[in-house]
């Protein structure tokens, strides 16, 4: 019998924007990829991949996290800074990576609806950080 999710891509979250022209502008900014644009914007990074809705729920907002597997860290972090995020979009300042307690290098970013990103170094030959 054919496992059910044979063939599946990825699974696409949708995030919630507060104010949706400022969401967009602001993953523009880092740098995701527009794959379409519309009633909502569907962005990429890598092989994965989110819908930014023009909808927001602020308790879905405050209790929404995401992950961004990344392979340098560094890079990510010296870019963010670079932005100046804080000024450009009225979030609050992103925390630089540390090493957290189960085993990954993580930095913060909180973007414009409230939304909490973990930036994670991926860990060469860890199958879970692919």
């Amino acid at each position: 019998m054919k496992h059910p999710a044979t063939g599946t891509d990825h699974a696409r979250p949708f995030l919630p924007a507060r104010d949706f022209a400022l969401s967009a502008h602001f993953y523009e900014a880092l740098g995701f990829r527009i794959l379409l644009r519309g009633q909502v914007v569907i962005f990429s990074a890598g092989t994965s991949s989110f819908i930014l809705q023009e909808y927001f729920h602020e308790e879905y907002a405050r209790h929404c996290m995401m992950q961004l597997m990344v392979d340098d860290l560094d890079a990510w972090w010296e870019r963010l800074r670079s932005l100046n995020l804080p000024a450009t979009f009225g979030i609050p300042e992103p925390k630089a990576p540390v090493m957290q307690p189960w085993g990954l290098r993580v930095g913060y970013l909180v973007d414009p609806s409230g939304i909490l990103w973990h930036i994670a170094e991926r860990r060469p030959g860890n199958p879970s950080d692919q």
